[in-house]
C-alpha cells in the first residue's frame, strides 16, 4: 500500500518518480471546476483500524485516481447535454453551486446542449493526501488542464479539492483553483509521502474573516491584492450610480461540505480553500428597472419591478504566511465564483 504527495507528475517537496497519467474527460467548466474508514499504514502493510479515532491517509492512490476519474466522466456528460443532474453527484461545496447554477442557465438558453463542447484532459496529475482522524476525508488533485490557450507546460494549474462526509458516500469536488505553477506551493509531507492538514488560525476562520473584511475592512489579516483591497475598491465605484444603487452583504459559508480545508506547506504556512455567499442587490430609480442579462434570466425568480438581487457564491484559495504577524498574514491568491439565485422584487 503507498499513499504518496506526489503522483506520476510534477513532483513537489520529496522526491517522486516521473511519468504522465491522462485522464479523458469532456467539457469545460463554465466561463466562470473502497472506502477509507480503517485503514493506517505501518511497517508490514496495513492494518485495519476505526477511521473515526485513527490518524490515517484519507484516501488510497487508487482511490484518488478514481475518484477524479469519476468526476472528469460526470462533467464531461453534464457539459455536453447542459444537464446539471448528469454531475449533481461528483460535486458539492462552492464549486458545486457555481457549477450546477451555471448548468442550469445555459440549459436554458441552449435546450439542444453544448454546441462547443470540448473534451476535457486532466494531465500531469499529482495527489496530495492528507493524514487525518475522522470525518470528512478529503484530498488535492494538482493537475494540468487542456483550457488554456497553450495547453503546454508552464499553464495554468488546476487544484480540484475532493471531499466526502462518510464510509457510504461519493467523492465529490468541492474546490477549484487555478494557479501558474510557480505559484503551487510545496507541502509539508511525512517520510511515507502524506500531506499535514493545517488546523492553526487564522485557516478555520477564513471565510468569516473574509466576509467581514468585504463589508468593513477588519479584520486587517488580508494583504492588499487584487481580491481584497482592489475588490473592495471596485464595489464602492459602482455603489452609487446614476438612477441605480447596488448594496452588498457578505456571509460565510463555512460549516458541512463548506468547512475550510487547509494543507500544511513546507515553509511553515498554509494553502486554505474556503467558500463565501454575497448578495448584491440592485435598486434603480423610480420609473426605471435593473436589467437583467440573458444568462440570469433561467436563474430568476419572483418579478422585477424596481429591485433586482443577485446570490453568489465564491471558492478562495488563500495562502497563509508562516510566522507572519497577524496584520495582512492572508494573500487571496484566486478567486472562482458564479451568480446561484437572482430574485425580483
Amino acid at each position: 500500500m503507498r499513499g504518496l504527495v506526489s503522483g506520476p507528475g510534477r513532483a513537489r517537496g520529496r522526491k517522486a518518480r516521473r511519468g504522465r497519467a491522462t485522464l479523458a474527460r469532456a467539457g469545460r467548466l463554465p466561463a466562470a471546476l473502497a472506502a477509507v474508514t480503517s485503514l493506517v499504514l505501518t511497517a508490514s502493510g496495513c492494518v485495519t483500524v476505526h477511521g473515526e479515532r485513527a490518524v490515517v491517509p484519507t484516501a488510497t492512490r487508487d482511490e484518488a485516481e478514481q475518484a477524479l476519474k469519476d468526476f472528469v466522466e460526470a462533467y464531461n456528460a453534464a457539459d455536453k447535454a447542459y444537464d446539471p443532474s448528469l454531475d449533481a453527484h461528483r460535486v458539492t461545496a462552492s464549486l458545486g453551486a457555481i457549477h450546477q447554477a451555471g448548468l442550469k442557465a445555459r440549459a436554458a438558453t441552449s435546450p439542444g446542449g453544448n454546441p462547443n463542447h470540448r473534451p476535457l484532459e486532466l494531465t500531469d496529475v499529482r495527489f496530495v493526501i492528507p493524514k487525518k482522524a475522522g470525518w470528512p476525508r478529503w484530498f488535492v488533485a494538482d493537475t494540468d488542464s487542456n483550457t488554456d490557450a497553450d495547453d503546454g507546460p508552464g499553464d495554468n494549474r488546476w487544484l480540484l479539492v475532493f471531499i466526502r462526509n462518510g464510509a457510504d458516500q461519493l467523492w465529490e469536488a468541492s474546490h477549484l483553483t487555478l494557479l501558474a505553477p510557480k505559484d503551487v506551493p510545496e507541502f509539508r509531507t511525512d517520510a511515507e509521502g502524506f500531506a499535514e492538514p493545517f488546523t492553526d488560525a487564522p485557516a478555520p476562520n477564513l471565510s468569516a474573516d473574509y466576509a467581514s473584511y468585504m463589508k468593513s475592512g477588519q479584520p486587517a489579516v488580508f494583504a492588499a491584492g487584487p481580491h481584497t483591497t482592489a475588490w473592495r475598491e471596485e464595489r464602492r465605484t459602482v455603489a452609487n450610480r446614476p438612477g441605480l444603487a447596488v448594496q452588498f452583504a457578505d456571509q460565510a459559508l463555512d460549516t458541512g461540505t463548506f468547512t475550510p480545508l487547509a494543507l500544511a506547506t513546507e515553509d511553515g504556512g498554509a494553502l486554505v480553500f474556503f467558500s463565501t455567499r454575497y448578495y448584491e442587490r440592485r435598486t434603480a430609480a423610480q420609473g426605471y428597472r435593473p436589467k437583467v442579462s440573458d444568462a440570469e434570466k433561467p436563474l430568476l425568480t419572483g418579478e422585477v419591478r424596481n429591485t433586482l438581487t443577485k446570490e453568489w457564491v465564491s471558492s478562495v484559495t488563500a495562502k497563509v504566511a508562516p510566522g507572519a504577524p497577524e496584520s495582512e498574514r492572508v494573500t487571496v491568491v484566486n478567486r472562482l465564483q458564479g451568480v446561484t439565485a437572482v430574485t425580483g422584487s
